[in-house]
Parts: structure tokens; C-alpha cells; sequence
């Protein structure tokens, strides 16, 4: 059983409709393949850059309500030790 998917039309210029047919020629695609995947990716990374940007926010909101936090300098003598024989763990979080 086959799946409906809607068609979506996007206008792109000239230039760019040259582009993407050298493209999927150089790739041995379609053009319509490079489109979706063009799409494909960028939405994926849309998705991840919104979550980092929520996640911030309520990292942010968490510190507004408790003022615990990490000083700069902690964090870096901390990531300083990764990957050493003396790795430390993360320091704690205070007001």
C-alpha cells in the first residue's frame, strides 16, 4: 500500500534552479532528491538549534529562581582535566 504525500511547489530563481541541476547531476540525483534532502537536513537542524534555544531558557529561568551556578573559571579548570589521569568531577553548583 502506497502512502499519499502531498506535492509542494517552491519558486526559486534562475540561478539557483541551475545550481541545484548541476548538483544533482554532480551527485547522480534528481533534483527533486537534493531539494528533499536539502530540506530534510535543515529542518533537523532547526529542530536541535529550537531545543539548545529552550534548553537555555530554562536554564536561565532555573538560575533567576535558585542563583546556583558554576563560575566560569570552575568550569574551565574543570573541562581542563578531562581526558588527564587526574580528571575531576563537575564542580557543584552554588548560590
Amino acid at each position: 500500500m502506497s502512502v499519499s504525500v502531498p506535492t509542494v511547489g517552491v519558486k526559486i530563481d534562475p540561478v539557483m534552479k541551475q545550481r541545484l541541476q548541476r548538483l544533482a547531476k554532480a551527485r547522480k540525483r534528481t533534483p527533486h532528491w537534493v531539494m528533499r534532502e536539502a530540506i530534510e537536513q535543515y529542518v533537523t537542524r532547526e529542530e536541535k538549534r529550537e531545543a539548545l534555544h529552550q534548553d537555555v531558557l530554562q536554564a536561565w529561568q532555573e538560575y533567576e529562581e535558585t542563583g546556583l551556578h558554576v563560575t566560569g573559571d570552575e568550569a574551565i579548570a574543570w573541562l581542563e582535566t578531562w581526558g588527564t589521569d587526574g580528571e575531576k568531577e563537575a564542580p557543584k553548583c552554588h548560590a
